[in-house]
């Protein structure tokens, strides 16, 4: 058999041998087909247009971006208010021109939050957006280093979250990953917050249990080489049900993959998980969970696009670039 051609018994058959190293494009989208997704972190101020075009093509219809460290330091408040900006405004843009509906996380990151000074700026400038359309929470916040800057920054920003009403989607550390957990979750609850309305993200197996037991919701980022892969994710769905859980791809400027979504579905079915199942990890549960914030109207996902459109007199055309409106088309003409 072509390595290329899909046979669905073969694969049932044979579910078991089946690892994201040989599970190629041609093959998950048919399986996936008439699949939606919605992915609730990814950087999409990291990615090209051709990385939007490959998620309508492969069914994500909604997804969050999170306000993150982009790589360097920014130096002065300034850059903080232009790349709010940039979230409530030209990537929420850009992403419609794609059939995609763009919500965002406005917040301080952790690492930034060591520099107090500007710190502090920030958070005089956070309530200027976090009000605005499109934002679903106040993240991605939490911990790093484990610095007391960023545990001040963190309990200033929950309180922000109380304030508006709104979720916190919270980064756990990469390093000492279950003691910034569990730090993140007791902080939270001391400051009174609903655990339904608290996203714990980057979990892994040592960190699920307690997570989903205090009655949080259990993020994973499917990330090439660390954090988490699509064959474990396949394992935790199967340990602990679909309930509370959910899969985002977070795609920012490192390796990532921002059909980490739709690929993960794919394994899934191709492991035998349930389509509902598959449906809560990849589209519902996010979906419920960020909806809280009154911010997400689901009729609003999958309209027409039209590449015609601007944006403060820019479109994503360029050099008499035509604009695609039948996103069914694959032709580049």
């Amino acid at each position: 058999m072509c390595q290329h051609e899909l046979n669905p018994s073969h694969f049932e058959e044979n579910k078991e041998e089946v690892t994201h190293s040989n599970l190629e494009f041609t093959q998950y989208r048919d399986l996936i087909k008439g699949m939606k997704f919605f992915d609730p972190h990814v950087h999409m101020t990291s990615r090209t247009t051709d990385d939007y075009q490959a998620m309508t093509d492969a069914g994500v219809v909604a997804l969050i971006e999170p306000a993150f460290w982009l790589g360097q330091p920014r130096t002065g408040v300034a850059s903080f208010k232009d790349y709010f900006s940039s979230l409530v405004g030209w990537e929420r843009f850009r992403s419609s021109q794609f059939g995609i509906k763009h919500y965002c996380t406005i917040g301080l990151n952790s690492r930034e939050a060591n520099n107090e000074a500007l710190a502090e700026q920030v958070m005089e400038v956070l309530p200027l957006f976090v009000y605005k359309e499109g934002v679903v929470g106040i993240g991605e916040i939490g911990f790093d280093d484990q610095t007391p800057a960023e545990e001040r920054f963190y309990r200033l920003q929950l309180e922000l979250a109380k304030e508006a009403s709104l979720p916190v989607q919270i980064h756990t550390p990469h390093r000492d990953k279950k003691q910034g957990t569990e730090r993140s979750m007791a902080i939270a609850l001391e400051h009174g917050l609903d655990p339904g309305m608290v996203i714990i993200d980057h979990n892994n197996e040592e960190t699920v249990k307690s997570v989903l037991d205090q009655g949080f919701w259990a993020a994973f980022t499917i990330y090439p080489f660390t954090k988490m892969g699509n064959e474990r994710m396949v394992e935790v769905v199967r340990q602990y049900g679909p309930e509370r859980i959910m899969v985002n791809s977070a795609a920012d400027w490192g390796i990532s993959d921002p059909l980490a979504v739709p690929k993960t579905a794919a394994l899934m079915k191709l492991k035998g998980i349930s389509d509902e199942a598959i449906r809560l990890v990849t589209y519902q549960n996010a979906l419920d969970a960020f909806a809280q914030s009154g911010q997400i109207d689901e009729s609003d996902f999958g309209q027409e696009i039209d590449q015609s459109q601007k944006f403060n007199g820019n479109t994503i055309l360029r050099g008499g670039q035509q604009p695609r409106i039948d996103k069914e088309s694959i032709f580049i003409k």
